[in-house]
């Protein structure tokens, strides 16, 4: 005689799969299996970044970065200039998902609506009063002046904008979580 599968034992262990399906199915991104990947900018980007240079020929140096530099990028008809720390300009970047910018605004300077598709924002205000704003995906608008020591975050994918609306410069150090 053929044992019947209605047994509570079965009906218990069905419930039990079905409870745990969902604990098992959540996902992430896998740990790195290497502390840093010090970017080899000769070499040809892959779809991780670049190839990192060997561990052997990296040095402290490729770790620290100064924004105090002279930007690269001089946008004179915004009236802005952007200084970038990206894998390109700071190769230990590389495979990590973050870069920033220092951007020096003359007054009225501005970062004219944009989004990153891939990337959350966030920046803090140096020096200056600097008008944040960024519009929802259900057309809602939220800007704030704010001035230094100020925090600001833009959620990814969002259209947003930077002006500096005081007198003098405005500076704001940008961090995008990104490669």
């Amino acid at each position: 005689m053929m044992k019947s599968s209605n047994s509570p034992l079965y009906l218990l262990s069905c419930l039990l799969m079905l409870l745990l399906l969902p604990v098992l199915s959540l996902s992430a991104d896998p740990d790195s299996l290497q502390d840093f990947c010090v970017a080899d900018l000769n070499a040809s980007i892959s779809i991780n970044g670049f190839p990192c240079i060997p561990a052997s020929k990296v040095s402290a140096s490729d770790f620290f970065f100064d924004l105090s530099k002279e930007g690269i990028t001089n946008t004179s008809n915004l009236n802005l200039n952007v200084t970038p720390a990206n894998v390109l300009s700071f190769p230990a970047l590389n495979t990590l998902g973050i870069a920033m910018n220092r951007v020096d605004y003359g007054p009225g300077g501005l970062n004219p609506p944009h989004s990153h598709p891939r990337a959350t924002e966030m920046g803090l205000v140096i020096k200056g009063r600097i008008l944040v704003g960024f519009v929802t995906t259900s057309n809602v608008y939220y800007s704030k002046v704010l001035t230094p020591r100020e925090i600001f975050v833009i959620p990814r994918g969002l259209v947003h904008f930077q002006k500096n609306v005081g007198k003098g410069k405005g500076v704001p150090s940008r961090r995008c979580y990104c490669q």
